[in-house]
Parts: C-alpha cells; sequence; structure tokens
C-alpha cells in the first residue's frame, strides 16, 4: 500500500511517502513561506522522486490537528481534493500522536504540545511504541493544569519527555515547574516528521474524502470573540 501523508499543522511544511511500511520519500521545510505556497510544489517533488503519479497513491494522508486552525484546514483541504479527484480514500494522523511518534525511549512519558496561543497549549501524553500509546487524551489547556494531568498519569519517578512548538514557548517554565524530571530531546526529534504521519496513516482505517475533517479542540479566536460580544 502506498501512502501519501501531508503536515501543514505546526510550523513545519511536511511531505512523506510510504509504501508497505516502509519511507520512500520524505521531506520538511521550516521557512517564512506559507504552507499554501509550498505545499503543492512539495508534493509534486516527493511524487516525481518517487517514479509515481497520484494514480499511484493508495491512500491519501493529512495530519488533522490538533494545530494552526489555518495550517490544518490547508493539509486537509489538499488531501481531500486529491483524493477526490483520483477516487481513492484518505486517513487523517492526529498530530499529537505523529509527534510522539518520533520518540522511541520506554521508558519515558511523551508529553507532546503545540503552543496554542491565549496561553494555552494543545497536549497529550503517550507511552512509546508505533503507533505510540495513548496515557492522556487529547486537551486545550492552561500550561499548569496541563503539566497537572500528565503528573497524574505517570509512574512515581518517571521521567517526562516534552516535544513540539510548544516547547519553544514554555521549556522554561516546565523545567521551573519539573526539574530534572523534564527532558527535551535535541530539535531534530522534536518537530512533527511527516514520515511519523505516513507509518501512522497505515494504521488508520481509510475513510472517504468527505469524512475526512479537521480536528480542533477548541472554536477559531474568530468565532470566541464573536461570542464574547454577544
Amino acid at each position: 500500500m502506498t501512502i501519501l501523508a501531508v503536515d501543514t499543522s505546526g510550523p513545519v511544511c511536511g511531505v512523506a511517502v510510504a509504501k508497505d511500511g516502509q519511507i520512500l520519500y520524505e521531506a520538511a521545510a521550516v521557512n517564512k513561506r506559507t504552507h499554501s505556497a509550498s505545499l503543492m510544489p512539495m508534493i509534486a517533488e516527493a511524487l516525481a522522486r518517487c517514479g509515481l503519479t497520484v494514480e499511484d497513491v493508495d491512500v491519501f494522508a493529512a495530519v488533522t490537528g490538533p494545530g494552526s486552525f489555518t495550517g490544518v484546514r490547508i493539509g486537509v483541504s489538499t488531501v481531500k481534493g486529491m483524493a477526490h479527484g483520483a477516487e481513492k480514500p484518505c486517513a487523517g494522523v492526529n498530530a499529537l500522536q505523529a509527534l510522539a511518534a518520533g520518540i522511541t525511549q520506554s521508558e519515558l512519558l511523551i508529553c507532546p504540545i503545540q503552543d496554542a496561543r491565549a496561553g494555552q497549549v494543545y497536549g497529550a501524553a503517550f507511552e512509546a511504541g508505533m503507533p505510540p500509546k495513548r496515557a492522556l487524551e487529547d486537551r486545550a489547556a492552561k500550561l499548569e493544569e496541563y503539566l497537572d494531568a500528565v503528573l497524574q498519569c505517570a509512574n512515581e519517578g518517571q521521567k517526562l519527555c516534552f516535544v513540539g512548538d510548544g516547547v519553544t514557548t514554555y521549556r522554561e517554565a516546565i523545567q521551573k515547574a519539573l526539574g530534572t524530571r523534564a527532558v527535551f530531546p535535541p530539535a531534530h526529534l522534536s518537530m512533527l516528521r511527516p514520515s511519523s504521519a505516513a507509518l501512522l496513516a497505515g494504521f488508520e482505517t481509510p475513510v472517504d474524502y468527505l469524512t475526512l475533517m479537521p480536528r480542533y479542540l477548541r472554536a477559531p479566536q474568530a468565532e470566541r470573540a464573536r461570542k464574547a460580544k454577544l
């Protein structure tokens, strides 16, 4: 089975191709260009490098969030359009689980966090594996509330490994709260790898393109502002 996976849910714009559980191609860009400008050329490059066409893809996968509202919509809409045109199924991949998939140390509790702004993080917790085993459900919460929830599901004395773009914003606060129990991997392991998304898509049940939807943990800022005014 050949899977084309894309991720635009955070600061990385990524594309990967996997076939029968093996990675054929991976590319990730972290730059100032918008994902909407980068994604389609990256997809074309991925297919060309693999000697594939759109028709050769069996499943189109997208990281469906949580993450940037605009970013998630770019990836999901692109995959839905390609799947519709090729008459092929889709698969959605959870962004936090994909972040956790990059860490393999089994003794750690993996804690992916994304900067949700407004003083909040999108966070969860997983035990290492492929796919990573969920220990804490996705949530949008203040950092302190998230850390309390993580500590409740961790074993006594277990070290907590934090990954994701939320680390950039909250690393100092996490270290202050947890001390030596907080572990931070090097930068190349802390970002969401599109190859992780491609492999995780293989564990998902493919769906029709109409069924693939973004995963939001809270309403967009514009909607929250409108409700506040009302």
